[in-house]
């Protein structure tokens, strides 16, 4: 199925052709399908996603030094992204179940929460933007989790993918 994309003053370099998209996980009739990647030649791919957890001073205080009631709200939410990406073929419906060679998850506590970064790497026939984006999200929803004793108002905000390489389209950075 091909559809105009409705995103004016978008280059290519964006990440949003300037033409008509052809929706992949879709079939002609518009019904969702998986892709058949099996002709796709294996090669190295990688994809950094990133987000933001806003949180009260007083929480960053916490996160910065004895720790929020909970326990090691960083390290939990380190792990959770880690697990996250290694189970997104079971949360997002179309993603391919591929092999997860490495994740990375950096956790920057600022003046107004926590900055989420994740570096995901594979060898395969499709790329891993879809687990870097699900790993972020799920360290934020763990992040909120972890804080929401002493800060009910946390929110998660700006997920999103940064960079991918590998694969036929080559790479792209989020300008």
């Amino acid at each position: 199925m091909t559809i105009e994309d409705p995103r004016e003053n978008r280059s290519e370099s964006a990440g949003a052709p300037a033409h008509a998209v052809e929706l992949t996980h879709l079939d002609a009739r518009g019904a969702a399908r998986m892709v058949d990647v099996s002709g796709k030649e294996v090669t190295v791919r990688s994809a950094t996603a990133s987000g933001f957890v806003r949180m009260t001073t007083a929480v960053v205080g916490l996160l910065r030094g004895e720790g929020v009631p909970k326990g090691d709200a960083l390290a939990v939410a380190r792990i959770a992204g880690i697990q996250a990406a290694k189970r997104t073929p079971d949360l997002v419906p179309l993603c391919h179940p591929i092999a997860i060679h490495g994740v990375v998850v950096d956790l920057v506590v600022e003046d107004d929460g926590v900055r989420i970064s994740a570096t995901v790497r594979t060898a395969d026939r499709t790329g891993v933007e879809m687990e870097a984006l699900t790993c972020v999200a799920a360290a934020g929803l763990t992040l909120v989790d972890m804080v929401k004793a002493v800060d009910r108002a946390a929110v998660i905000t700006d997920i999103r993918v940064d960079e991918k390489t590998g694969g036929r389209s080559g790479t792209w950075r989020r300008p």
